[in-house]
């Protein structure tokens, strides 16, 4: 959530701000509603103060003077109208505010849409084949790991089954992930609800801006995760952390389910864009000065897993024009998959600056005795299945149909291979 103070003496920065998002935002009918309720205030500040002034006066008198009594009848009877008008002016502003994007940081490139998202660099080689390579889907078919006709059968397009070591090699990458990021980078691994409330869904934005693309239990109000970095947000909402409690690193497995409402084609083959995975998430709370190098902190974390696996990678800077709604700035991790021919993204990295503190209410002292500062939120995953199952597949097939595990796997699997 953006700083009301900043639309009001910054109005052209914001502005700005959302021309390189390509936002349509009412910010001239928000500053006009604000003026509104600030003189609202102050004339309702003044009448209390009259009505303190005279009440003071009236007590030292030994006769009431009924003009005077009923003055203040109608001063207070107005004080009732102007908080009443307040509160009216509030609930317009606030769900505006909650419309308003993130500001993108000055290093963020500019650009309309992903097609201006920059290569930074590309890591690892791609593998050659002395053959055509296959696509996941056809590879998971015929190694019996994948079933999509069965998920299908069960839950609708978009769903499918893992099977046998299929699903083993999902576990194991889940098991790696986590004892990497808890053992190596220091984090502590968090056990989450899979569902949150309204309240916590829009503390870290998601709400209302994404709610046609979340799954929700109607009855009891509850949000299914999009992605574990909705429930971490509230871990600490409505606090204030003592002075030494900064940083704070989190890791967490959970399934994530969207409403991907992609259009037919390509993006809809395999396991590549579906309504329910599993990702491994990374967050963190940080002091702000300290927030640009705990991003690249964050991005190497992620890094790492993708080198590891021995799959080529390369790193994106996403535009203005691209960045998710919470983030200031933002670098996408995406893997090379050459039996689909594409680039898959399996990690996204975002510094949200200050924007998920305000609007959940997260704040920290520097210092004892020092005035409470709202903190900085980052997030990455670390990473998102099942597309480094895609990776994986694709990168280290073989010309007898089977696939080979990375060495870096093979503690956890148990196998070093997936034969039909």
């Amino acid at each position: 959530m953006l700083n009301i103070n900043l639309i009001r003496k910054r109005r052209d920065l914001v502005q700005d701000a959302m021309r390189r998002r390509n936002e349509d935002i009412p910010l001239d009918r928000i500053a006009e509603l604000d003026a509104e309720r600030r003189s609202t205030i102050v004339e309702a500040d003044e009448l209390r103060a009259r009505r303190n002034e005279v009440s003071h006066r009236i007590g030292q008198m030994r006769e009431r003077p009924p003009e005077l009594i009923d003055e203040m009848r109608q001063v207070s009877a107005r004080i009732r109208t102007l908080h009443k008008t307040i509160r009216s002016l509030e609930g317009e502003i606030n769900p505006l505010l909650m419309t308003l994007p993130n500001i993108p940081m000055d290093e963020v490139p500019d650009g309309a849409d992903e097609s201006a998202n920059i290569v930074v660099r590309t890591e690892g080689e791609a593998p050659q084949f002395d053959f055509e390579p296959l696509p996941h889907w056809e590879l998971g078919e015929r190694l019996g790991i994948i079933d999509f006709q069965r998920g299908a059968k069960m839950s609708g397009s978009r769903f499918f089954v893992l099977k046998g070591k299929g699903a083993r090699l999902q576990r194991a990458l889940i098991d790696w992930m986590l004892d990497t990021h808890t053992t190596e980078h220091g984090y502590e691994e968090l056990y989450l609800p899979n569902v949150v409330t309204t309240e916590s869904a829009t503390a870290n934005g998601n709400l209302p801006k994404f709610a046609d693309t979340m799954y929700r239990d109607d009855e009891d109000d509850l949000w299914l995760l999009p992605t574990a970095e909705m429930a971490i947000t509230n871990m600490h909402r409505d606090e204030i952390l003592p002075p030494g409690a900064l940083p704070l690193r989190y890791v967490a497995h959970t399934p994530c389910f969207r409403r991907e409402k992609a259009a037919a084609g390509r993006d809809t083959r395999g396991i590549k864009r579906v309504h329910q995975f599993e990702k491994v998430e990374m967050y963190r709370f940080v002091e702000p000065e300290t927030s640009a190098a705990a991003l690249d902190e964050l991005l190497g974390d992620a890094e790492k897993i993708c080198a590891r696996l021995g799959i080529r990678y390369r790193l994106l800077e996403l535009c203005a024009g691209d960045l998710g709604f919470q983030s200031a700035r933002t670098y996408d991790i995406e893997m090379w998959a050459p039996g689909s021919e594409e680039w898959l993204e399996v990690s996204s990295c975002s510094n949200c600056a200050d924007f998920q503190a305000r609007r959940a209410a997260i704040r920290y002292r520097p210092a004892r005795r020092a005035r409470p500062r709202f903190l900085h939120t980052l997030n990455g995953s670390g990473l998102a299945l099942p597309r480094v199952i895609i990776a994986i597949l694709e990168n280290y097939q073989q010309e007898d149909g089977s696939v080979v595990i990375p060495e870096a796997l093979r503690p956890y699997t148990g196998f070093d291979v997936i034969e039909r």
